[in-house]
């Protein structure tokens, strides 16, 4: 074999290395490209969820929101009572829209319970309570008390249905799914968005298969996935709080959400707010 023929191996052999190096590489990179776009995904912002006001209602500036539902056409109420307010009341109430007035229907003994949210199921009523653990149930419509049970979570915030368990918050990233009748713990879910767990969930609604919450002390309402705890979507209704503070200086923050399935609408407010807004957006 020649020198020369020898050569024009050496340089054909050292060409298919660089290709086969070249097309390595260009696996890769497409590995890590489809690797960082599955990442970007599982980690992407909740969207924005746009929304206008249909109307607004009035809303007892007493009434320190802690639960807001509509049930057969009607909307009720809880509140609770900070022992520094001595104008608020833990009840529940269904709420007159023309007047924004309570027609009491439960009132807890404030010295001894704090009235958090409530929810209703199978022609039951089921109430939390803050720190004493204690959750009450009642006939509805009677509103006649049937008993009382327990949870687990150290403290008890908001509670919705969706349809089969009672799902409660009790403040932290976690929504808890309790049987209602048994009152055990059928599953716990962690929430939480593309910066990491979403703490102080508060009242909540289940709308449309989707968990819908308020995070304690902002203007956000978040939509959460219950498959995944994952937050998909995310209301701010700033707007909807300074107009409150300036129509009543002592509103506190936002907190209640009721959907109104027969005009497809949800009705927010927060406590001690002047009005209940009526809200439209594509769920």
């Amino acid at each position: 074999m020649n020198q020369l023929f020898k050569n024009k191996l050496i340089y054909a052999f050292g060409v298919l290395l660089a290709l086969a190096s070249c097309s390595s590489d260009k696996t890769e990179v497409n590995r890590n490209e489809t690797a960082s776009q599955q990442t970007s995904n599982e980690s992407a912002a909740p969207t924005a969820i746009n929304y206008g006001v249909v109307q607004a209602y009035p809303h007892d500036t007493t009434a320190f929101t802690e639960g807001l539902l509509f049930h057969a056409g009607k909307l009720y109420e809880s509140t609770g009572s900070p022992t520094d307010m001595a104008q608020t009341k833990s009840v529940i109430g269904e709420v007159d829209l023309n007047t924004g007035k309570l027609q009491v229907k439960v009132e807890l003994n404030r010295n001894k319970y704090f009235g958090e949210g409530m929810v209703i199921l199978n022609n039951k009523v089921y109430q939390l309570t803050y720190l004493s653990k204690v959750g009450f149930v009642y006939d509805f419509p009677t509103f006649k008390k049937l008993g009382e049970f327990t949870f687990p979570s150290t403290e008890g915030w908001g509670l919705t249905t969706d349809g089969t368990y009672l799902i409660m918050s009790d403040g932290t990233s976690q929504l808890t799914y309790l049987h209602p009748d048994t009152f055990k713990t059928e599953k716990i879910l962690g929430v939480a968005d593309n910066q990491g767990a979403v703490e102080k969930l508060n009242e909540l609604e289940y709308i449309k298969g989707f968990i819908y919450a308020n995070i304690y002390t902002t203007n956000t309402i978040v939509k959460i996935d219950p498959e995944s705890g994952k937050v998909v979507g995310k209301l701010d209704l700033s707007s909807l709080d300074q107009d409150a503070r300036a129509k009543n200086p002592a509103a506190l923050e936002l907190n209640g959400i009721a959907y109104h399935a027969a005009t497809d609408q949800v009705y927010v407010t927060g406590k001690m707010w002047p009005n209940i807004y009526a809200l439209q957006f594509a769920f």
